[in-house]
């Protein structure tokens, strides 16, 4: 079973190739605000690593958010091209378990403007989510969570995450994508928007 992986909802660009688990080939690449143009080069090198063709992948997963307005269509599109051309099973992730694989506790991304998307994670699952401020975080923090993600937005060290082999590790969140047409980007909204 060749199996790729993909994410380019949030700061980076994630390719991987596995094949039956294996991986042949990963790139986990910072491109904040460069996916568009670096996209389709990283996934070429990510495959000419593997020596895969495009009519060799058998199953795509893919995160579908949240992130960036314009990141988290790239990869996604490119899904829903190639499934349309190809029986080629799709699944999609929450952007938080490629931080958090199995580990537990709060992954944030940054939102800009002083807040955070936050993810709950348990053993490779997403339990809740909500938009928060870097001040409620920080009391997270400072109450013993484990902050995990865009967590040097605290003042932490950034973390040295596996972001293409944590697609494999939370193999129990995969959602299968029944139609690819209606495969749409998970967007959070906060209290604020959602109240107007």
């Amino acid at each position: 079973m060749k199996t790729l992986v993909l994410d380019t909802c949030h700061k980076y660009i994630v390719a991987g190739c596995f094949e039956d688990d294996k991986c042949l080939s990963s790139w986990n690449e910072w491109a904040w605000k460069q996916q568009s143009e670096r996209f389709f080069e990283v996934l070429d090198n990510c495959m000419k690593k593997a020596g895969w063709e495009c009519d060799q992948i058998d199953q795509i997963i893919l995160t579908d958010g949240p992130g960036s307005y314009t990141g988290e269509r790239i990869a996604m599109t490119f899904a829903k091209v190639l499934c349309t051309q190809k029986p080629i099973d799709l699944y999609t992730i929450p952007t938080y378990l490629i931080f958090a694989g199995k580990n537990n506790g709060e992954v944030i991304l940054d939102a800009r403007s002083n807040r955070v998307y936050c993810g709950i994670c348990e053993n490779g699952k997403l339990i809740s989510e909500s938009i928060k401020t870097l001040d409620e975080v920080k009391e997270d923090q400072e109450n013993g969570v484990h902050i995990m993600g865009d967590s040097y937005l605290l003042g932490n060290e950034k973390e040295d995450i596996d972001l293409a082999a944590n697609f494999m590790a939370v193999k129990d969140a995969w959602k299968k994508v029944t139609n690819v047409h209606t495969l749409t980007p998970h967007y959070l909204k906060s209290k604020e928007e959602l109240v107007k």
